[in-house]
């Protein structure tokens, strides 16, 4: 049973995680006049329109697999979504490049609101009383978790991650397009350089952050 709730819980709130982060996205972007999301049908909360199957499915089993084969008793699993068409060129048209900053950041903020709200209330289930209390704890527990790390691991400033294309936006909106110019210089890269990352130790340094915040918030 505790195995149930407990993957069960980390699904949910993995599912919520990604297809909130995506669909915000897609919100944002229409808010400046792009309705490319909302034509395709992926403002739905249907996970089946969202989950990418190496992203969503591959990816996280993998991460999962290689912690625990290099001893992490409690693996940290998170992936993404398949990410909301943009068409950046209508949002930066109708708002300008910091509209196109608003919508790179978007799923980020989404995140780290779930978060927040997930700490405020995950107290009332502590110590929990039954097994509804104990699946309500464990899920606004990797609500925390899964939603730090996505919203951290986003944060990077390596393309295609938010963290980069609002770095890129940003710059051209302040005219330095030498920053610009070496961000798209970089972005057939920017796979190779993230997966160096994740699977070796430099990890620890980048999600950093990550621990940081995790820890504020679970008290």
């Amino acid at each position: 049973m505790e195995f149930v709730i407990k993957y069960l819980a980390l699904i949910l709130a993995f599912l919520i995680a990604i297809i909130g982060h995506e669909i915000m996205h897609g919100l944002v972007a229409k808010y400046y006049g792009d309705d490319t999301a909302s034509k395709e049908g992926r403002l739905s909360i249907n996970p089946i329109r969202h989950i990418d199957p190496f992203g969503s499915i591959i990816f996280p089993i993998l991460l999962y697999l290689s912690q625990k084969l290099a001893g992490v008793s409690d693996p940290i699993i998170f992936g993404w979504a398949k990410p909301v068409p943009v068409n950046i060129f209508k949002v930066v048209s109708n708002g300008g490049y910091l509209a196109a900053v608003w919508v790179s950041l978007a799923g980020v903020t989404y995140n780290f609101l779930m978060a927040l709200i997930s700490s405020s209330i995950i107290g009332l289930f502590y110590p929990p009383e039954g097994i509804f209390d104990a699946f309500m704890f464990m899920f606004l527990f990797y609500m925390i978790v899964v939603n730090v790390i996505l919203a951290v691991f986003n944060l990077w400033p390596i393309p295609p991650l938010d963290g980069a294309n609002a770095i890129k936006y940003l710059s051209l909106y302040f005219r330095w397009e030498k920053i610009a110019r070496f961000y798209n210089r970089i972005e057939s890269y920017g796979m190779l350089i993230l997966l160096i990352i994740l699977f070796t130790p430099l990890s620890d340094y980048f999600f950093k952050p990550a621990y940081f915040l995790m820890n504020l918030l679970l008290g």
